[in-house]
């Protein structure tokens, strides 16, 4: 049985948690103001939010509910278009209406959720992270520009806030005041009972299983690893970071550990995919898809990454390039599942950097992507590790390369013969993502965009691209 809050109501079903948060609130709760567009989490328009009770704090975050199993609402609140509303409009509502935000109104309940939820977070308010907010939901008739008007209009109200954003919402009418009870309510649902079983299917954030098999995961066996605290949490001890393998992208992005040993990573984020994806994908689900260019596989990889795999009680240590056999073949039993993620934070003298190519800048698959981390001493590199994606079967560790920086200058020599041996170890392949010959031309950019960054009066521009 799955207990959760849906609006203002309390839920319990016994539903296939396989299904999707999106058809059991339209083809259960006949709730229908939540949209059905891509169904692959990239419009937006079935957004709702997900509050939980976090540290003993709740909180919001917005999610695509195309792609979020019913099993992972249990324990928490879950919000629809129908449950911002009292009666009238909401101030969020009123200002798109003003601003003529909304044409067909096909997107607009998903822009509105997402508005809303940045109204009740915590963030300090301000018009560009009102946007960020609304960054997984697109507008295919209106125009952006109504609608950033209408973000600024109510950002404008956000600046008078003196009080907790909850209770400021209320105050405003942004929400109605049955959120004030939730925390008390979520409380008295209790922990959500995850049934292990061994022979089910492992479940993360699943925006990728939902994209490809749909369908298939209504029927089959799973287990919620997003239910399990002890894999929902982010570790320092001296300088090795322990990550449990249900951890987010959005807890990475808000993780203190991550931003005080990344300098840029605020930006690495923000090329990967939505706040919505964020909000709901896993970094351990990113290395098991095995995606030749998944952006947090390439990351880590060039972080000389460790992966926990644990069965029937027993666990194994295994590096993280050795996880990749082939494409889509993973070093792995069936039954093995990731536990934790392990790996050293970049210290003082380290170096670190990731680069992405992809069509549009922001919420798109790479073309080709590539991770960088150095260490110098005295001039020297002493120790370097070279990551790629896009270049070949599988996320590439490019060991050759690696080695081949160790006790080098930081010279434009050094970089001339690293691009001959970054060309030596790939096979990158003609698709829709581009030709083989491009590739090889996007990763030695990036290569010399690392080395821009790591070394900013290098000369690198006189290099040609693709040495002969």
């Amino acid at each position: 049985m799955i207990k959760f809050i849906l609006n203002e109501h309390s839920v319990s079903t016994d539903v296939h948690p396989g299904i999707t948060v999106l058809d059991f609130i339209r083809y259960h709760k006949r709730l229908m103001g939540t949209k059905i567009g891509c169904r692959e989490g990239d419009c937006g328009a079935c957004t709702v939010l997900v509050g939980e009770t976090v540290n003993e704090k709740l909180s919001y975050h917005s999610v695509t509910s195309c792609l979020m199993p019913l099993g992972n609402a249990a324990g928490k609140h879950i919000v629809t278009i129908e449950g911002i509303n009292a009666h009238d409009l909401t101030p969020v509502q009123e200002a798109f209406a003003n601003e003529g935000a909304t044409q067909c109104g096909f997107c607009t309940p998903g822009f509105i959720v997402s508005l809303t939820g940045y109204c009740i977070s915590e963030k300090t308010p301000g018009y560009h992270s009102a946007i960020d907010a609304m960054n997984g939901n697109i507008c295919r008739c209106t125009g952006y520009k109504s609608i950033e008007r209408a973000a600024k209009t109510i950002t404008d109200n956000l600046q008078q806030r003196k009080q907790p954003a909850l209770d400021y919402a209320i105050a405003q009418k942004i929400v109605p005041a049955y959120f004030r009870d939730i925390p008390k309510r979520l409380e008295l649902l209790g922990t959500p009972i995850n049934e292990k079983n061994e022979v089910a299917r492992k479940m993360g954030g699943g925006t990728d299983l939902y994209v490809q098999q749909h369908d298939r995961l209504h029927h089959e066996d799973l287990n919620f690893l997003r239910q399990d605290d002890e894999l929902n949490k982010i570790t320092r001890l001296q300088d090795t970071c322990y990550m449990g393998a249900a951890v987010t992208v959005s807890q990475l992005a808000e993780s203190a550990v991550f931003k005080n040993a990344f300098a840029n990573w605020d930006h690495y984020i923000k090329l990967v995919s939505s706040t919505q994806i964020r909000n709901m994908a896993t970094v351990a689900g990113n290395f098991i898809n095995a995606s030749p260019i998944g952006d947090f596989t390439i990351l880590f990889l060039a972080l000389q990454a460790q992966i926990k795999l644990n069965h029937a009680g027993a666990d194994r240590i295994l590096p993280l390039q050795q996880l990749y056999l082939g494409y889509k073949k993973l070093n792995k039993e069936p039954e093995e599942i990731i536990t934790e993620i392990i790996f050293k934070l970049p210290g003082r003298n380290d170096l670190f950097n990731f680069e992405k190519v992809s069509k549009r800048t922001h919420l798109d698959i790479a073309s080709v992507n590539s991770a960088m981390h150095i260490q110098m001493n005295a001039g020297k590199i002493v120790y370097a590790a070279l990551s790629a994606g896009g270049v070949g079967p599988v996320p590439a560790y490019l060991s050759k390369s690696s080695d081949f920086l160790k006790d080098k200058e930081a010279s434009i020599d050094t970089l001339r013969a690293l691009l001959k041996m970054v060309q030596s170890e790939i096979s990158p392949i003609s698709d829709a993502r581009g030709q083989a010959d491009y590739k090889r031309l996007l990763l030695a950019q990036l290569v010399k965009a690392h080395f821009i960054t790591f070394f900013p009066g290098l000369p690198v521009d006189k290099i040609v691209a693709l040495p002969a």
